[in-house]
């Protein structure tokens, strides 16, 4: 199962493996202080795409259309 989790909460043990899914580093944490097992940048919406979804809820079906999942 795949839980979502801001990257600013403290890792728990009952997270399991944890992957930083963001093209750009979170700022104010240092590569050491994050539990992760992996960083995947390129699997992230692509810079463009981001922004111009810029957090609206009504771009959401568009960004949703434009972001690839395979």
């Amino acid at each position: 199962m795949i839980h979502c989790k801001r990257v600013y909460l403290d890792a728990q043990a009952s997270d399991g493996q944890r992957v930083l899914v963001d093209r750009l580093w979170p700022r104010g944490i240092s590569k050491d202080a994050l539990a992760l097992a992996e960083w995947l940048p390129d699997v992230a919406p692509s810079t463009a795409l981001r922004k111009s979804f810029a957090h609206r809820n009504e771009a959401f079906d568009d960004f949703r259309t434009a972001y690839p999942v395979n």
